[in-house]
């Protein structure tokens, strides 16, 4: 097997591939069209966001068997075709399920509480207590979409507080001891508390909008550690200054470029007000970047591969 790298990752793949008896290339500076002039002679890809693997991408990898993703999702690679073409596809959402849970709940808790508000405050020499008077989270109902291994993680670490946490998903069955699946219905009607835990799909770009929103039946806070596509940022300004969103927590942006590594190009009006908003918390798309995380994922897609062709 001859695996190409296309993004740095944790020393743990070259090194196990090696023992699998794997032959590890890397290039993590060549153009796209540079890359596929020679992926014909690799066996196997893994890459993370550095660009997408697309239709012309795969009629050129003749020899392809498997491309691994060292992440979550696989939004940046035509998985359809790539399956018709027979070749096995990876990734990781396993490695950083824990990460995105903590993620969540560290943005949830700093938001109710005015953390962020009250730190630059502090700083600035501001001594403001009831001006920063939070919210506590008990007694709330926290209400996840998507109950994946991402929403999984995030239910179970609620499980010390005294919430009620429910899970909406498009599959059923798939509640458990740490949330109660319900209809949208209930879901609407309860929620608190609204955490996006979902895949960036025809189903749920754009989902998060003003319709949306308005079907909930008090206002509430979300938090967004999914994909940035799923909100509408304007409708979400739009619920931020009616009170209908009472404060938001994104570690992704609708403006996000498909290969997640850098800026966003633009940066409308809707992005100023949420750079501004004193209920916003923003992360720069780190909610499963920790160190702890960057080691199990390329553990989960060595174990993949392994399990797969060896």
């Amino acid at each position: 097997m001859k695996v190409l790298h296309l993004d740095t990752n944790h020393p743990t793949l070259l090194e196990q591939f090696a023992q699998l008896g794997f032959h590890n290339d890397e290039d993590y500076n060549s153009s796209k069209e540079e890359i596929e002039a020679k992926i014909h002679i690799y066996d196997g890809i893994i890459i993370r966001s550095r660009f997408t693997i697309d239709q012309q991408f795969l009629d050129k990898a003749t020899n392809l068997k498997f491309i691994g993703r060292v992440g979550a999702g696989l939004e940046n690679i035509d998985t359809p075709y790539a399956k018709e073409k027979g070749i096995f596809l990876a990734s990781a959402p396993e490695g950083n399920r824990n990460a995105v849970g903590e993620h969540a709940l560290g943005m949830l808790l700093s938001l109710m509480n005015k953390m962020t508000k009250a730190n630059r405050e502090v700083k600035k020499g501001k001594w403001d207590r009831e001006g920063n008077r939070g919210l506590e989270l008990d007694g709330k109902t926290v209400g996840i979409i998507g109950y994946g291994n991402m929403g999984k993680a995030f239910a179970k670490k609620l499980w010390g507080f005294e919430t009620e946490v429910i899970c909406y998903d498009i599959i059923g069955g798939v509640g458990d001891e740490h949330a109660r699946q319900v209809g949208i219905m209930e879901f609407h009607q309860k929620s608190d508390v609204v955490s996006l835990h979902v895949p960036q799909t025809e189903l749920t770009e754009g989902m998060v909008n003003t319709e949306f929103i308005e079907a909930f039946h008090k206002p509430f806070w979300l938090i967004n550690t999914a994909r940035g596509k799923c909100v509408v940022t304007k409708d979400l300004v739009k619920a931020l200054k009616s009170g209908k969103v009472l404060g938001a927590g994104l570690d992704v942006l609708e403006y996000e470029k498909k290969s997640f590594e850098n800026m966003f190009a633009q940066k409308p009006k809707a992005f100023k007000y949420l750079r501004k908003a004193k209920n916003v918390l923003l992360t720069p798309h780190v909610a499963g970047w920790t160190e702890e995380s960057k080691i199990k994922l390329a553990q989960t897609i060595v174990d993949k591969v392994k399990d797969r062709f060896c």
